[in-house]
Formats: structure tokens, sequence, C-alpha cells
């Protein structure tokens, strides 16, 4: 397969370096040499140009409820076309999705659909949109954005289900494309991105200021796993600096850790730490902080922050959607509610 590129796709977001290639597409910037593959496992030089080896290699198709993205905010109760491809920029102890996530293409068979055919598989299936999820987009970037191109002629809108770990150039291109983004922070100190997920917390955190400025529905995941990142002070920290970035307003999913991958020696997130961080956000001034994997329709349920109201109330993926008028608003006291409906 050396220097066949036939079934490739030429990167973005590259340059010549000294005789080999820097990737520019995320805060790794890995310098590639000939025939070798960046930290992702799929931007490939080839012949002295960089190359996606995963466009249009579609690992998983589904159509999922928004919820299980998880989105709350964002067409609550509707249903998503949703894909992935292999490969991560990231390499998390505790993936959840590692077989997809920390595969290759070396001995896999995995189908080839172009932009347009996914596209109109997604209409087919009468979805209003497309999710990029189960494993990082960022990686197939330049499918994303050219599937994020069709789509929008169509009036369709675009998901990212994202670790963030993305460069400020590209995410500014794609915007133009992406409508959502779901964006695990995945904990609030420095030396836990290094040494669980082999990247560096900062440009996650530059990710989810540079979505809120650019106008991109953002929500933020941070999964709470024992003895790693569910000091209180922690998420105490984490949840001012979503309030401050994002405002009160702020979207903030607390996820239930289960034991996966290289982690199974840790135990479940006990309920009371899941409990104690809706405690904690709630007490920072964030006023919609949910508690996921823990199915309990209270820590699901959306409530006015004025009157109190249920708005939207969930067990699992089962919506009801009340007091919520046409245009947005809480049907008993008139406040407006940060929806995308």
């Amino acid at each position: 397969m050396k220097g066949d590129t036939s079934t490739f796709h030429e990167a973005m977001y590259y340059r010549e370096e000294k005789g080999r290639l820097r990737c520019d597409l995320c805060p790794h910037r890995c310098i590639v040499e000939e025939g070798r593959y960046g930290i992702c496992g799929v931007r490939k030089n080839i012949n002295g140009k960089m190359y996606s080896t995963v466009y249009g290699r579609v690992s998983s198709i589904a159509m999922d409820p928004i919820e299980k993205k998880p989105l709350f905010h964002f067409h609550p109760g509707s249903w998503i076309f949703s894909i992935s491809t292999v490969g991560c920029n990231l390499k998390c102890k505790h993936c959840q999705n590692w077989e997809i996530s920390q595969a290759t293409l070396e001995g896999m068979n995995i189908p080839y659909y172009t932009p347009e055919e996914i596209v109109s598989m997604a209409r087919s299936e009468g979805s209003g949109g497309i999710a990029f999820t189960y494993n990082e987009p960022t990686i197939w970037y330049e499918y994303t954005l050219d599937v994020g191109k069709i789509s929008k002629g169509y009036g369709m809108y675009n998901v990212y289900v994202t670790n963030g770990y993305i460069n400020e150039d590209p995410l500014r291109e794609i915007s133009r494309y992406i409508d959502a983004m779901n964006i695990d922070v995945k904990g609030f100190t420095d030396e836990f991105y290094r040494k669980i997920t082999g990247g560096r917390l900062q440009p996650v955190l530059d990710t989810v200021s540079i979505a809120k400025e650019l106008g991109i529905h953002v929500e933020l995941t941070y999964l709470i796993i024992p003895t790693l990142n569910d000091d209180e002070n922690e998420i105490r920290n984490f949840s001012r600096w979503a309030r401050e970035t994002l405002g009160e307003n702020g979207i903030v999913h607390f996820s239930r850790f289960h034991p996966d991958y290289l982690l199974i020696n840790l135990p479940e997130t006990p309920v009371k730490t899941m409990h104690r961080a809706y405690e904690i956000a709630r007490e920072e001034g964030l006023n919609y902080v949910y508690l996921g994997n823990l199915w309990e329709e209270r820590y699901e349920t959306t409530y006015c922050p004025k009157c109190g109201a249920p708005l939207i109330k969930r067990s699992g993926y089962h919506v009801r959607i009340e007091n919520i008028t046409p245009d947005g608003r809480c049907s008993r006291c008139g406040t407006k509610i940060p929806l995308v409906m």
C-alpha cells in the first residue's frame, strides 16, 4: 500500500517542515515522517503529502435520540442520523468506545460512502441533521466538512460530539457548517489530561470559548472518575469556569463512570458523588445541570430557572416537552429558555 493514495483524500492543515510534514489540525501538531501516521492513527505522510486515510470510511451508522449525544437543549426529543469512523487524537484510558477510537484501518473492512450518499441516507431516514459521534470527528475533518457543506444545502444541521482537541483555524473554518457541539472536558487539571488522555487541558478550554464566540450551540460533558477527577475542588473549579465562559445558562452534563478499557480496576462513580457534583454546579450559578448514566428523572429534567416549572421531562431517552411556548419560553412565567427547537 506504500505510495498508493487512490482510496485516500489529501488532508487540510499541514505543511512541509525540513523534509517532514507538520500537521496543524489539532494541538498535538505532529511531525510525521514519510510513511508514518500522526498520533490519531489516520493521517499519513505518503510521498511528501498528508492524507486522510479514513475519508468516507464509515464504521458505524445509527439513528439516535439527540439526548444520547448528549444534547438536551438542541432539538429536544428528536432523533439524529449518527456516523463515525475509526481512530482518535487522544488516548483516554477510560474510553467507552475504544473498539473504534483506538482501532486502525489495518485488517479492517470499513465501507466507503461518499458525502452525498451519507446526506441522502440521513434524509431518507427523516433526520433533520447529522451527528459526527462515537469517535473523535476532528480526525476525519475533511469528510465532516464536505458532508456539512452538502447537508447545509438541504437545510439540515450538523453536530460534533467531540473531545475539543482541535486548533483554532480549522475550528473557525468548519464552524459555518456545525450547529451544535457537545464538548468533553474530561477533567480540570493538566496533570489529569497528560496522564489519562495523552493531551492537555488548555486547548480544550480554548475550543469551548471559541465555539461559544462563533455562535455554535455548546453543551459540556464531564465524566466523573473516582480518584482521578472527582475531587470537590476540581469539580467546583470546572463549574466556576463553565459559568464564567458560557454564562449562567451554560449547559453541563456530569456523567457517571463505569469501568472500561484500561481503567477496569476503578469502581463506578458513587451516586452521592454525582448528586454532590450537581449541587456544586448549581451553587456556582449554573441554571442547567444534568446527571448522565444515573437514570434519575429529577436530574435529567429541564426546569425553568425562575419559577421552577418542569419544562422537559426525561426518563432515559423518553422525553416529554411541557410548559414551553412555541417561541421557547416558560408558559408559566414567560422566562426565555436557551433552546434550539
